[in-house]
């Protein structure tokens, strides 16, 4: 959600912050703003919409000074706007804040706040946290900022991520994590140190970075790091040594980082598998998730956890996990997990999803899941992210940055793990023959490959987006394994073109979802070569007899599906169990086609945002 970057050094933070807060555009957000220190003064420029207004009005109105902070804010508390827009600064105009999160409290420290003769400038949440910091920092008797902010943060309720700075101390930056906000990242340099909620922020400045947990705090000098507690116990920080290169960050030949991000996936799919396939073995090795046959062997329940796309791959393991390894899985959407009261015991695996790490909701159910003693697993690309942090086992999905806020690399990554991961279990479990498993490892050899062949026929399925350009719904039907597909492909069109789409499995279509059909309402079928496929054929010549414009993905040599549909999107011939990650691309490439025809911003799709930190 909100993007937040600070830099503490000898150079001026404007461009450093500014640079930093462009990389974070992905995350979604609709007002930016950037404050300075500048000879024991704090200066504050910001504005609604995009960051480019926040540059227009910075070169119109120039800032110069360290430290410094950023913001890009997605609104809960207030609208849009720029009296909403943070950095906010308290009454005195000494002490400025960031923030990232909800005071659950805010009203009640605010009626306390204005009842002391607090005038509050803005209808957000965060504001209260400054008038704070400045009321504690006025009534200690030493005057220090950093115990101020430290009675501040032991006050506020709920998730938050909160920086501030103070002109009477302008050699620091104080940040604090509490709860499951979203990341903090401290970047560590030469005579500089850096603040950001993710890594590309500060990845061209340095590698070497230290991760907030929740209830730590940050007092962040050129000098140094010191890492406490709230309670004031200092720690002593793991430093990591992240290995993306930032060129990873660029979109590079591509218009958007979504079609870049579609194309990455055969090196994606490629560096999954990479290390934990032994392919003349017939073995999976996945180190990181600590499981041992006496564990597997204890496992009578897997909840799979997640939000969005990641919800649509946990459905997927779900065929995966009971068909190889034969055990129950439930799938179970993480802002309902906690609230659903799930049975959870010490044979039970919670297995989280999540592209960020650090998606609020699904690091509630993980919390859920540890507080009733089940094992804990998780599914994450960022590495170091707090659900990588606090499980007992992990899969790093190994793709790298993801920029676009609409899912591509990080939605067909697990798909592979998942795969992995039920190969694993039901080799550990025994559950398998020696044959049957070699056959399903030999199968992920094929999967970089049939991937490059479908992104190959981009300019066939950009023509199938001309003719889809206007239409105003789409049913997105499948069966299966690739039921789940339907969801997603539905997911990808509303996410960005702002087309109606309902994914629906196949065979209830006669239920209900048939009344919609005539020649204005497309139906995309997904219907590869497998086992479902007789069926799929059934809802083809039903949705033709309604009139309806049929688009199908089907197997290339498929005879009888082209005879029937408008449209084909073809695949290359996979292994069933195997297909959803290919059936998922043309869908992947229609929606973005769609969308960048009708002329919509793809990267930054409206109220959305890549990773949602707030409940």
């Amino acid at each position: 959600m909100c993007g937040i970057v600070g830099y503490v050094g000898p150079r001026d933070a404007v461009s450093i912050i500014l640079n930093g807060l462009k990389r974070l555009e992905y995350r979604g957000y609709d007002s930016a703003g950037v404050a300075v220190i500048n000879s024991n003064q704090i200066e504050v420029r910001r504005d609604a919409g995009k960051l480019s207004q926040l540059i227009d009005l910075v070169a119109k109105s120039p800032l110069t000074g360290a430290p410094g902070i950023g913001h890009t804010r997605w609104a809960t508390h207030g609208a849009p706007s720029a009296r909403n827009a943070h950095p906010h600064v308290g009454n005195s105009g000494k002490v400025v804040v960031v923030h990232n999160g909800i005071v659950e409290n805010f009203l009640e420290l605010k009626d306390e706040l204005v009842s002391e003769g607090v005038n509050f400038l803005s209808d957000t949440d965060t504001e209260t946290i400054v008038h704070l910091a400045e009321h504690y920092q006025a009534a200690n008797t030493e005057g220090s900022f950093v115990e101020a902010a430290r009675r501040t943060f032991q006050k506020i309720e709920g998730a938050n991520v909160v920086v501030l700075m103070s002109a009477d101390e302008p050699d620091k930056i104080v940040t604090a994590r509490i709860g499951n906000a979203g990341g903090v990242v401290i970047g560590l340099g030469e005579n500089e140190n850096f603040i950001a909620s993710d890594i590309p922020a500060i990845l061209e400045h340095t590698r070497k970075v230290i991760f907030l947990e929740s209830r730590q705090m940050a007092i962040i000098t050129r000098e140094g790091v010191r890492i406490e507690t709230l309670e004031g116990v200092e720690v002593k920080p793991e430093i990591h040594t992240i290995a993306w290169d930032a060129v990873a960050a660029e979109k590079g030949e591509y218009r958007h980082f979504m079609q870049k991000e579609i194309h990455e996936q055969v090196r994606a799919l490629t560096d999954t598998l990479a290390g934990r396939v032994d392919f003349k073995e017939g073995r999976i090795r996945l180190p990181e998730l600590n499981l041992t046959p006496e564990l597997a062997n204890r496992i009578q329940r897997i909840y799979i956890t997640a939000c969005g796309t990641a919800a649509y791959a946990g459905m997927v393991g779900k065929y995966l996990i009971e068909k190889i390894a034969r055990i129950p899985v439930e799938v179970v959407i993480g802002s309902e997990f906690r609230y659903s009261d799930p049975i959870v015991d010490e044979n039970t695996v919670v297995l989280a999803i999540s592209q960020s790490g650090e998606t609020a909701d699904t690091l509630a159910a993980m919390e859920e899941g540890r507080r009733k003693g089940g094992i804990i697993w998780s599914i994450v690309n960022a590495v170091g992210s707090q659900a990588m942090r606090v499980s007992n086992g992990t899969i790093a999905m190994q793709t790298g940055p993801e920029i676009g806020v609409a899912s591509t690399k990080a939605f067909t990554a697990p798909l592979v793990d998942q795969y992995m991961l039920a190969i694993l279990l039901a080799d550990m479990r025994g559950v398998i023959d020696e044959k049957t498993r070699k056959a399903l490892v030999a199968d992920l050899r094929l999967v970089p490959d049939l991937a490059g062949r479908v992104l190959d026929t981009e300019p066939e399925v950009e023509k199938v987006a001309h003719a889809l350009k206007d239409i105003k719904g789409c049913l997105y039907l499948g069966r299966g394994i690739n039921m789940p597909i339907a969801y997603e492909g539905a997911l990808k069109l509303k996410e960005i073109s702002y087309i109606h789409a309902e994914g629906y499995p196949a065979g209830e279509m006669k239920h209900g979802p048939i009344a919609l059909i005539d020649e204005e309402m497309p139906v995309l079928c997904i219907a590869p070569k497998d086992p479902w496929h007789e069926k799929m054929i059934s809802q083809i010549q039903q949705a033709k007899a309604r009139g309806g414009m049929v688009i199908a993905v089907a197997t290339e040599g498929d005879e009888l599906v082209p005879s029937m549909a408008d449209h084909v999107l073809w695949i290359p011939e996979t292994p069933w169990m195997l297909s959803p990650i290919i059936t998922v691309l043309p869908l992947q490439l229609l929606a973005y086609h769609i969308a960048t025809i009708r002329g919509l911003d793809v990267d930054q799709p409206r109220n959305l945002a890549k990773s949602v930190t707030v409940e």
